[in-house]
């Protein structure tokens, strides 16, 4: 006879940078998903977790410090604790910041949650003289706490048995009275003492009178939360992760772009031509598909080490200091070091990064920080810098990419410095509140895991907005305008697709980029940024696809530019990068940006993005080509 298979809904819950995501992907592996919390678009990860004889469906909340909500993450976390739907809560405790994650734990109980605690950091505990004693925690608590480390796996069998048997015994925390059904906030704030009583005493209990002890982390804190160390530092730390990114992933991205080019193009001309495919069917399959999105995936490499370099930082703790060392800066445009965050997602890509505003606590912060994130040089517009960094300065492409980050930051300020001086003239800066994590040596299987999810993530997105694109492109350049050509028979030029780019191009001149061939890969990049690489290879791959030319996309657009500059090659190129930059951001960022903030609000930041960018293209051209 088989036993039928017991399920259960089970939180992780706890304070941000304590481990707890860590330890989700270890419990749940490659079995885990993103999904959005109900009426809301805050990402949960849900897994699936084998504890013993349970399948247990294990939800990561949103780290908080508080289950009295200021913000949408910790009001989602709060909703979870209160749904009665969920069966166990596993607390994870910071053993070197013991009291602050009690303090979750207490509300978690005050909710009337069965609970186990994880306790994590014990080894960073130890080393700063401030690790509980374990069986004096559990006995103080009344519930079970076991010793988990999720970044080896430690004690992650304890925890499942702990977890069952914790499933059949409902444990709950003493000391803490569950709040009854018809609360109010009133009554949370009256037992606040009651609470922090309550801490006090479960950390007399647990925690030695031991003076803590200096760490490394305090030691290396001294310096690079100094911001006259600490603004240099991060300097150089992201100029050295550019400048390993184009050393490293240039080889790696021509071997890729090898292989499209080579035997994938190859086995598609045959087998196209052993199927007696017509003209039509190859044009679309070798000089749009096959072009179009080759160009994006020999980018793959680059993203893949663009990725493992952030989520170094992450996991190591310093992103965490770049938010205090970034504090006094952000306050100048009305924000505090918080912002910095969702900044530096923007790096990433734009669109999570504005998901992540709603870790601000007030509305008009996250209206401002929104509309500065499009201003972040997302890892799409990386692209577009690396070709023409090594088209126009192949000597310094390194160099000049770095720079196009410098100026990334710059107008991210000048915008938020402008909006608060016109349309958010009452964002006003809180105190910055935030844990510094002890730095850590990144976990090679985590770190491999979120790059792996993450690089997955890039290919899926670009490539079907790429597909689709193309598609819509290739049909344009397909439908003739003049010249009494055929249907999918016609030169790019004679186009809708040309005769539209060539209408738009004269705009450029002033930039030197006056060519239909860069207009219309402009007009194709706000679809996505990406997409801006591989509509210049489609048309020039389509401009003459009989004519056997061996020129690299770069020697193409460097002829190119040296026509419509009148020489002054390099400063045109310049003024190519910084369009990218600030122009239009794509139509994902778009999209959200309207769902959070409105129409209004949406099209005024992107036509004042779309002026800036073009005044200051021409700028640097109309400069750059006197010198």
């Amino acid at each position: 006879m088989t036993a039928t298979t017991r399920t259960a809904s089970v939180l992780l819950v706890g304070n941000p940078n304590v481990g707890k995501s860590t330890l989700f992907n270890h419990l749940t592996g490659a079995r885990q998903r993103v999904v959005n919390a109900p009426g809301t678009t805050i990402g949960l990860a849900e897994g699936t977790w084998r504890a013993g004889d349970v399948d247990v469906t294990l939800v990561d909340l949103p780290g908080t410090y508080s289950l009295i909500a200021r913000s949408p993450d910790e009001q989602v976390a709060a909703d979870a604790v209160a749904d009665a739907g969920h069966d166990l809560a596993v607390v994870v405790l910071d053993a070197t910041a013991l009291s602050r994650s009690l303090y979750v734990l207490g509300q978690v109980a005050r909710a009337g949650r069965p609970v186990v605690a994880a306790l994590t950091m014990t080894d960073l505990a130890e080393a700063r003289g401030l690790r509980p004693d374990h069986d004096a925690l559990a006995e103080a608590l009344g519930v079970p706490v076991v010793e988990v480390n999720g970044r080896t796996g430690a004690g992650a069998r304890m925890l499942a048995g702990t977890v069952e048997e914790a499933l059949l015994t409902r444990p709950h925390v003493t000391g803490i009275v569950p709040r009854p059904p018809d609360h109010v906030l009133g009554d949370e704030l009256a037992h606040a003492q009651q609470l922090f009583d309550w801490i006090e005493g479960v950390t007399d209990a647990a925690l030695s009178p031991e003076e803590p002890r200096e760490t490394f982390s305090d030691r290396i804190d001294k310096v690079l939360l100094n911001p006259w160390a600490g603004v240099p530092v991060f300097l150089a730390v992201i100029w050295a992760v550019f400048q390993l990114t184009t050393a490293v992933a240039a080889p790696l991205m021509d071997g890729a772009a090898a292989i499209v080019d080579g035997p994938i193009t190859g086995a598609a001309t045959w087998l196209l031509e052993a199927l007696r495919a017509p003209a039509w069917l190859e044009s679309f399959a070798i000089g749009g598909l096959i072009a179009g999105v080759g160009a994006v995936v020999s980018f793959i490499p680059l993203m893949a080490i663009m990725f493992a370099s952030v989520t170094i930082l992450e996991s190591s703790g310093y992103l965490a200091r770049v938010a205090v060392v970034a504090d006094r800066a952000m306050r100048a445009v009305g924000l505090d070091g918080r912002a910095m965050l969702p900044l530096i997602v923007g790096f990433g890509c734009n669109v999570p990064a504005l998901s992540a505003t709603a870790v601000l606590p007030h509305a008009r912060q996250r209206l401002l920080t929104g509309l500065m994130v499009p201003l972040t040089t997302c890892t799409a517009r990386l692209t577009v810098y690396l070709l023409l960094a090594q088209t126009f300065f192949p000597g310094n492409a390194g160099t000049v990419v770095f720079a196009m980050y410098l100026v990334s930051i710059a107008l991210v300020v000048l915008f938020g410095l402008a909006a608060r001086r016109t349309a958010l003239r009452d964002v006003q800066p809180e105190p910055l509140i935030i844990a510094l994590p002890d730095y850590q040596w990144p976990h090679l299987r985590t770190l491999g895991l979120g790059v792996w999810t993450r690089v997955v993530s890039f290919v899926r997105k670009a490539g079907s907005v790429i597909m689709v694109a193309v598609a819509v492109l290739w049909v344009l350049q397909a439908i003739p305008v003049r010249g009494g050509h055929d249907l999918a028979d016609v030169p790019v030029q004679d186009s809708v697709y040309g005769a539209t780019a060539t209408a738009i191009a004269p705009a450029l001149a002033p930039m030197g980029l006056d060519d239909w061939h860069i207009a219309a890969s402009l007009v194709s990049g706000v679809a996505a940024k990406e997409v801006t690489v591989g509509a210049l290879a489609q048309s020039y791959a389509l401009e003459d696809p009989g004519s056997g030319s061996t020129e690299t996309l770069g020697a193409q657009v460097r002829a190119t530019v040296e026509e419509t500059s009148g020489g002054a090659a390099g400063a045109a190129g310049l003024a190519f990068m910084i369009f990218v930059l600030a122009y239009l951001p794509c139509l994902a960022t778009l999209a959200e940006q309207r769902r959070l903030y409105g129409w209004r609000w949406t099209a005024g930041a992107a036509g004042a993005q779309l002026a800036m960018a073009y005044v200051l293209a021409t700028a640097v051209f109309q400069v750059g080509r006197l010198l």
